[in-house]
């Protein structure tokens, strides 16, 4: 069911704004947006608020350069909160920080998630120019004898001492376990949940 914001909750005409990193799923900030700040985010991309302190627009970066550029926007349940994951285009808080709350906005798992939503994207709506959706036109077994490849692969750089192509080498198998994941209609979560009961088995 498609969800819309309702600005005439608020007294003010502004609705709370969580902005989220899309890659590590650190909250960065929150905002306060109005039905113009909203829509100017959504036609543009880059994230823009409404300043209680200046009243008037304001876009994140506008003086730091530091934009948050749109990734996915969410309205909760009510319709009087958004939830806006972003790519951040550097520190986001004012004194430097990476987030507001003082955290420190590292750990890339997050992307995985995002990764996999993009190839799920590619196998949904094919494109000629992709490399990920051939994969997908050339079947399972294709994909699977790729990941075994990869692996060997991975493997032979482990025995050598550049870590740069041992990295490239573990980045492509990891990408295409994702694609077979996904030719297979699993998900990541599935993975990890095998994992996680592993480890309350030991």
């Amino acid at each position: 069911m498609n969800r819309e914001l309702n600005f005439d909750k608020s007294p003010d005409g502004l609705i709370p704004a969580v902005i989220q990193d899309a890659e590590t799923g650190k909250v960065l900030m929150l905002g306060y947006m109005n039905q113009e700040a909203y829509e100017k985010t959504v036609a543009e991309g880059i994230v823009t608020f409404f300043s209680r302190s200046k009243s008037r627009l304001w876009t994140k970066g506008e003086t730091s350069n530091n934009f948050l550029h749109v990734r996915e926007t969410l309205i909760d349940c009510d319709g009087d909160t958004l939830l806006i994951k972003v790519a951040p285009a550097g520190p986001t808080c004012h004194t430097g920080d990476d987030t507001c709350f003082q955290e420190i906005n590292t750990g890339k798992g997050q992307f995985l998630n995002y990764l996999q939503h993009i190839i799920r994207e590619r196998k949904a709506n094919p494109s000629e120019k992709s490399y990920t959706a051939s994969l997908f036109a050339k079947g399972v077994n294709k994909i699977a004898q790729k990941v075994g490849e990869e692996a060997v692969e991975l493997v032979i750089e482990a025995k050598d001492d550049n870590d740069d192509l041992f990295k490239g080498e573990a980045a492509d198998l990891l990408f295409h376990f994702l694609v077979l994941l996904e030719q297979k209609n699993l998900d990541l979560d599935d993975i990890v949940a095998v994992l996680q009961s592993r480890h309350v088995k030991q």
